[in-house]
């Protein structure tokens, strides 16, 4: 039995199956790092960040975590609820004027014009757990899913987060706050909350707040010139072809861009190790070693299902998602592991949240374990990857 708990042979088990997705080039590479009680038990970078040049994954390799931003959102809006600058039925338009206007689509795929007033006001507990009505461009159907997508247009480049909530409020939410799960903005919403509230850049925040307390040297919303050859290409997959192609290069000027929109929901690049210290944060009930950013109360919260039965009961993503696992604070959560062993293997309280690159991770109170798995490979199917991950490392477990 090696540290942590592991059995050396089941690990090469696991470093096997990694490796086999990127023989197959399903993926380009993969970096892998499994923490458990205290030590990292197992890092292992395979296959390259960028393919082309023949550059490998290191363990200090980039990567867009896309919606892995969203839990660092929700630490941070706790921060400034303990603080009591907000609360969690605080009605968001008293910091946001701009949606204090919204109405609702009587149809969600119907026209933008047949709609009905707001019911109740959107509160921050509404955002936080994706009751809030708004949706994604890929999450929405019919004239609103065109809407989100030229709303979005033009953003990526510059800050003006102000400017982006206004192109916002002019939409019609898809359901009344508070009704059903729908994942969708609402993270993004929380971000210019945070700037509202604390009169800080959402960057700024997180750097000062969370990152730098914790060590987290390479995460950001952007990646300074020197560090772009760190970042790992990101591919899409060819839904005609079932090929990965170039979605996104490291050279891309945008990662360098210091002025880029600093999405709440899904902007940050991050590294294995840094992201590490984030979930243990979690796992930790807001303390990482001796240093402690909120308290047990707050991250006890994040980590609870705040869904109803009959909101578990509608799919997401095309499918029904909740039988195992509600929603918290920006994370699943899972209460029934019976239910869940389709979506992986985790005890009965682990917790998460991927990203739209096949970045994932979770964290399992039961096992004291924080699993990650960091690849650049985005498709709106089904990817195996991750439950293979988090199959071969529970059966590693040697104690």
């Amino acid at each position: 039995m090696q540290a942590a708990g592991f059995s050396a042979p089941r690990l090469t088990a696991l470093t096997n199956v990694m490796q086999g997705y990127v023989e197959r080039g399903e993926v380009a590479g993969v970096v892998s790092l499994v923490w458990r009680r205290g030590e990292i038990g197992y890092l292992e970078p395979l296959g390259w960040r960028d393919e082309a040049a023949q550059l490998p994954m290191e363990r200090d390799t980039l990567f867009r975590i896309a919606s892995m931003t969203k839990p660092v959102t929700s630490v941070a809006i706790l921060m400034l609820i303990e603080e009591d600058r907000l609360a969690l039925d605080t009605p968001v338009s008293l910091w946001l004027p701009e949606l204090s206007g919204l109405r609702v689509l009587r149809d969600p795929a119907g026209p933008l014009d047949d709609t009905d007033p707001l019911k109740a006001p959107i509160t921050v507990l509404d955002l936080l757990t994706h009751r809030a009505g708004f949706a994604y461009h890929f999450t929405a159907t019919g004239p609103l899913a065109d809407a989100y997508a030229a709303t979005f247009n033009g953003f990526e480049a510059h800050g003006d987060t102000s400017a982006w909530l206004s192109r916002i409020a002019q939409l019609p939410l898809i359901f009344q706050p508070g009704s059903r799960w729908h994942y969708g903005i609402a993270t993004d919403v929380l971000g210019v909350l945070i700037e509202r509230v604390s009169g800080m850049s959402l960057g700024d925040f997180f750097r000062t707040r969370i990152f730098e307390p914790l060590g987290m040297r390479d995460t950001a919303f952007w990646v300074p010139e020197a560090q772009l050859p760190r970042l790992a290409t990101a591919y899409s997959v060819d839904p005609a072809t079932g090929r990965r192609v170039i979605e996104d290069h490291s050279s891309s000027s945008r990662w360098a861009n210091p002025d880029r929109f600093q999405s709440g929901g899904g902007g940050l690049v991050s590294t294995a190790q840094d992201y590490l210290q984030f979930a243990r944060l979690l796992l930790g009930r807001g303390r990482v070693d001796t240093m402690r950013l909120l308290s047990h109360r707050s991250v006890d919260l994040m980590r609870s299902n705040f869904l109803t039965p009959d909101q578990r009961r509608v799919p997401a993503f095309g499918r029904l998602i909740w039988a195992g696992q509600g929603f918290g604070l920006g994370l699943s959560v899972v209460d029934d592991p019976a239910q869940q062993l389709s979506l992986g293997y985790r005890s009965i309280g682990s917790f998460g949240w991927p990203g739209a690159y096949g970045t994932s991770w979770f964290a399992d109170p039961v096992e004291n374990l924080i699993g990650l798995m960091l690849i650049q490979r985005r498709s709106m199917d089904a990817f195996p990857m991750s439950v293979d991950f988090e199959r071969r490392v529970y059966d590693a477990i040697d104690d």
